[in-house]
């Protein structure tokens, strides 16, 4: 009997994989292949590195799906595989602005219908623009935290000033660009989800 993997449903192809059932494999990839591939380019802008970071990906997944605990549904699983696989990527291979890090990093796992409204390099470049018209200490305290990755503390030691003060200079930054940006699709959203993210 010819089983039709194309009628599973992904919570079947899931207990599948984990008995490393090739053919279920072969439909995830079939199925998620695509989508993944433009999650992946929408952050990188290049295409071979879009290809490179999800075979990968579907290398990783078939090697460690057996021991591995889904806790979501495999769709949301595979886009939060990818969007850090990107975010390695990136890191590793500095191949872009660390703000693009940040912005991957916020990106809602599959909200498909937000990732084809942004243009990520035009909204980059219009945020980088609202970035350098902060007051000095407030784009100084913003970029530490969000280039620089350090923490409320680590800023508060270095500049020599209280955890407080720095988180108001943040929720300031925040709410200053949000204010210019809110014309533009998607980008309101993906900064207040930075906020949430990182503190």
């Amino acid at each position: 009997m010819i089983v039709d993997y194309n009628s599973f449903s992904d919570q079947e192809l899931t207990s599948l994989l984990k008995e490393h059932d090739q053919l279920a494999f072969a439909e995830v990839y079939r199925r998620y292949w695509h989508p993944l591939f433009l999650h992946a380019y929408k952050m990188l802008n290049d295409e071979d590195q879009a290809k490179d970071v999800i075979q990968e990906l579907f290398i990783a997944l078939w090697s460690k799906i057996p021991s591995t605990e889904i806790k979501t549904n495999l769709k949301s699983y595979l886009y939060v595989m990818a969007r850090n696989r990107v975010i390695n990527y990136i890191r590793k291979n500095k191949v872009s602005d660390d703000f693009i890090v940040m912005l991957a990093e916020a990106m809602p796992e599959s909200d498909e219908r937000l990732i084809k409204q942004i243009d990520d390099r035009s909204l980059i470049a219009l945020i980088e623009e609202e970035i350098n018209l902060l007051p000095p200490r407030m784009k100084q305290v913003f970029e530490m935290s969000r280039k620089d990755f350090l923490s409320n503390k680590e800023i508060a030691v270095i500049l020599g000033t209280t955890e407080d003060t720095v988180k108001k200079q943040i929720s300031n930054s925040i709410k200053a660009i949000k204010i210019k940006m809110d014309k533009y699709a998607g980008a309101s959203i993906i900064l207040m989800e930075i906020l949430r993210h990182r503190h």
